[in-house]
């Protein structure tokens, strides 16, 4: 399952000690001999077992937004800096992160389609954990903008992303980007 922000943050604010990297180092380069991590590689280890053509999609997303120099592998560096952003990043941190997930075009601002793929994925995913849910992605896009879109440009800023998000709960819980890098981080920690 999935976890929350939220809940990935609480109780794991621990510091990332010369140790802790050591340590991650030892176990990246066990599953990552060529010390690059591959996208079939970050789907196994944090994707753990995703089944579903959206899970994977998502992985694939959230895998281009770790691979800071886009070379389609992520080294070592790139892999520390997305581990310290899921257990030690502020809450600001982490919708610049989700931000650059939705911004497929790398424009700078969130249009309806990016919104609507990647809700509509995360619905999916959802769906998939609870069938309950009942999905209705142009409900949510609609009232996202209605709650980001401050100027009504039919674009969502930065700056309205993360100010949205943080005035308004639903909102949040809609775009929230859910991984799983410190669940396997923390297991290898206290197998150290």
């Amino acid at each position: 399952m999935f976890k929350s922000m939220g809940q990935m943050h609480s109780g794991m604010e621990k510091e990332v000690t010369l140790q802790n990297i050591q340590e991650l180092y030892r176990k990246f380069t066990a599953e990552c001999p060529s010390g690059k991590m591959h996208l079939h590689e970050f789907k196994k280890i944090f994707g753990g077992n995703s089944t579903t053509e959206e899970e994977s999609a998502y992985m694939e997303i959230v895998f281009q937004s770790f691979d800071a120099n886009k070379d389609g592998k992520i080294d070592f560096m790139e892999y520390v800096a997305a581990v310290n952003l899921v257990l030690r990043g502020k809450l600001e941190d982490k919708l610049k992160w989700s931000f650059k997930v939705y911004d497929r075009d790398r424009n700078g601002c969130l249009d309806r389609q990016e919104v609507r793929h990647v809700v509509k994925i995360i619905y999916k995913i959802k769906k998939h954990n609870n069938p309950d849910i009942t999905e209705n992605t142009d409900y949510i896009c609609d009232r996202v903008f209605e709650v980001m879109d401050k100027n009504k440009d039919s674009q969502i800023s930065l700056e309205e992303f993360i100010e949205g998000a943080k005035k308004d709960p639903w909102v949040m819980d809609q775009l929230q980007l859910d991984i799983r890098p410190c669940d396997w981080f923390l297991q290898h920690q206290k197998k150290s």
